[in-house]
């Protein structure tokens, strides 16, 4: 995963985003406070909590930092490493949104995506990651989550995106709309995707692309040797592809791994 390039610096407006309501009654986002109609985000009695996870460190302590300069709006309850900490920690502090990285150990952010979403349906996940490949763009669609931006969104876009998912509406940055826009339009295309694997099966594949044997893939992912065989068929079946040469490239291809990835796990 890439460094963080949140900037911290970045000023914000002044006037905070409202939570307005419209003729119908219906909350729709504003730029600027309205009569009685309105509920500023700043103004209301209960601040927006956030669980942030991520496995690196520096990240997470970055990321808490960074928000916790707007308290008046933002409450960053807790901090999770990987995806079974997120679960458990979803279950214990009960955020309104949780903002997450992709790629992690023993569970990605997709899966817990996915999980939150029939287990605790109320919280709101944000994926902030680098990843803008279409595929990966297809698959957080599906999982459920909110909302997808960068990481090298400045730090008015990161509250604000927070802010446009806490009051119930999606946010994806502009890029990745643009992306799935674009996959729309044109169609899955013909041959294998990486869409038709599950989220297991994903990352099983990648660190197969990555050179890792299957005794290497089970201690990081925390299962069996035989579970991970299990997978590396699945996944030979379901892409019609049966050697690693052929996995690695579709890979690459796919945006699952690139050529200068350097996991440190």
């Amino acid at each position: 995963m890439s460094y963080l390039k949140i900037s911290c610096s970045s000023g914000l407006s002044p006037h905070p985003t409202a939570l307005l309501f419209n003729a119908e009654g219906q909350p729709t986002l504003g730029s600027t406070p309205s009569a009685a109609v309105a509920i500023s985000l700043s103004r209301t009695q209960r601040r927006i909590r956030l669980l942030v996870v991520d496995d690196h460190p520096v990240v997470r302590k970055g990321l808490a930092a960074c928000l916790s300069q707007h308290d008046n709006r933002l409450d960053v309850v807790g901090e999770a490493c990987d995806g079974h900490e997120a679960l458990r920690k979803a279950k214990e502090l009960a955020p309104d949104i949780i903002l997450m990285d992709i790629d992690m150990p023993r569970m990605d952010g997709l899966t817990v995506a996915e999980t939150l979403r029939k287990e605790f349906p109320r919280i709101k996940v944000l994926i902030l990651s680098m990843h803008s490949h279409t595929d990966y763009v297809l698959r957080i669609i599906k999982s459920g989550a909110r909302g997808y931006i960068l990481k090298n969104s400045s730090a008015e876009e990161l509250v604000k995106a927070v802010e446009t998912v806490y009051a119930g509406e999606v946010c994806f940055s502009p890029e990745i709309a643009r992306l799935a826009l674009t996959q729309f339009v044109r169609g899955n295309g013909d041959g294998p995707n990486s869409t038709d694997l599950s989220n297991r099966e994903r990352e099983v594949l990648s660190r197969i692309a990555d050179g890792l044997s299957n005794k290497e893939i089970a201690a990081r992912l925390g299962v069996g040797v035989r579970t991970i065989e299990t997978h590396r068929e699945r996944v030979m079946a379901k892409l019609n592809i049966h050697n690693v040469a052929g996995l690695t490239k579709f890979a690459i291809a796919k945006g699952l791994v690139s050529l200068g990835d350097e996991r440190a796990r």
